[in-house]
């Protein structure tokens, strides 16, 4: 079996693979302040309470948050006896990455691409719904051409709770219209379908820069929320990180 996990900003997600069938899945909040032991006991329990051996073949690593790539190191030697792949310049892809410093792309980033590119073959925009949203394109052959960033969802409700002091914390929930008729409601809208518009306006822009056909797949831990609200997303497939990891283990593991 294959232990994936995928560190973000907000969340660490942990898949288990046996072959190429996902057994499990869980998502969890990301603290920055793990230890190695923190991160085995989380670990531990989680495998525990599915039922699944602690025993693992092989661990594969996408780390956006840098303080936490050494604990996992040492988890992953401690609690499994294992060397982990942990994701980044180096490690063999199978695409090529055309980005000015290919150093600089985000290890998620790189999973993703390698995930969609498995998946869904050819040309794709990628919409991963985070703590930033992120666009980025491979094109036929699954080599990565760039992207653009912008602030997340939850970012833009965090920063309008903390800088206008009347406004109340809301749900992430879409209501009905746009026109809301209650302060709550007229922020869940603004929110949730202002990320719709500025998904569906970005990924429009990077078409036009395009002269290739290309399919839109909806990624991320909050695209179950948002994807159903922009237009042209032809997918929705909130762990296809986690896919991107298990072909780059594939990809990486010594061979005998």
């Amino acid at each position: 079996m294959l232990l994936a996990i995928d560190v973000g900003n907000s969340n660490l997600t942990i898949g288990v693979f046996e072959g190429e069938e996902l057994r499990a899945h869980g998502r969890f909040p990301t603290r920055r302040d793990a230890t190695p032991d923190g991160l085995g006991g989380q670990l531990l329990t989680f495998l525990q309470q599915r039922g699944l051996p602690v025993q693992v073949a092989a661990v594969a690593v996408s780390c956006v948050v840098p303080t936490l790539n050494q604990p996992l190191l040492e988890m992953a030697q401690t609690y499994l006896g294992l060397e982990p792949l942990m994701v980044g310049p180096g490690t063999r892809t199978g695409i090529a990455i055309h980005y000015d410093s290919p150093r600089d792309v985000g290890a998620d980033r790189i999973a993703t691409a390698v995930g969609v590119h498995h998946r869904y073959h050819g040309p794709a925009i990628m919409v991963s719904f985070g703590t930033a949203t992120v666009f980025d394109v491979i094109d036929g052959a699954g080599n990565y051409l760039g992207g653009a960033i912008a602030p997340g969802l939850q970012l833009s409700v965090d920063a309008l709770f903390a800088r206008a002091a009347r406004l109340p914390r809301v749900d992430l929930v879409a209501p009905p219209r746009v026109l809301g008729r209650t302060t709550v409601a007229s922020m869940q809208a603004g929110i949730m379908y202002g990320a719709a518009a500025q998904a569906e306006g970005l990924i429009d822009r990077i078409r036009r820069e395009l002269d290739f056909e290309v399919k839109v797949v909806a990624t991320g831990g909050l695209s179950p929320l948002v994807a159903p609200l922009v237009r042209g997303v032809d997918f929705t497939d909130p762990l296809v990180l986690l896919e991107g990891l298990r072909v780059l283990d594939e990809l990486n593991r010594p061979r005998a």
